[in-house]
Order: structure tokens, then sequence, then C-alpha cells
């Protein structure tokens, strides 16, 4: 570490304030795909995963913190 004079960064226990983001993310990824239903399989689910983020998330649904467009919306018009 001192060689590359890089910082690990930990939030700090049981602060879920640390990474509100992340905890945001994950919990509409349960909601939207995770308890919507079941996978058949490990490939299955990967692929449902991978589905959910660069189709569902990124180009489709709405960011409140972006003001209500999608990523990819938000980015064309922003860029």
């Amino acid at each position: 570490m001192s060689e590359s004079k890089c910082k690990p960064s930990m939030s700090r226990q049981a602060n879920c304030w640390d990474n509100a983001a992340m905890e945001s993310f994950f919990s509409r990824l349960k909601v939207e795909l995770v308890y919507a239903g079941t996978f058949e399989s490990e490939e299955q689910a990967k692929s449902e995963v991978f589905k959910y983020i660069k189709i569902f998330y990124n180009r489709v649904r709405r960011h409140s913190v972006l003001g209500y467009v999608s990523p990819a919306e938000y980015e064309r018009n922003y860029a």
C-alpha cells in the first residue's frame, strides 16, 4: 500500500449512510427483480441481473436524483 500511496476506503460498521447510493441500488434490485420472481438456474439469475442493470436500470428506469430521467437520457441531454 505505501508504495502506491493508496489508502483503503471502508465504511464504518453498521452505518448504511457511508454507502447510501449502493444501499439504495441493491434495495431497488431486490424489490424490482429478485423478490418479483424466481430463477431456474444460476445462469438465468446472472442473465436477469445483467439485463436489469444494463437495459432497465440504466436505459429505462427514471431516477429522481436525475430529474426523473434515465441515466442514459441524462447523459444524452447533458454530455
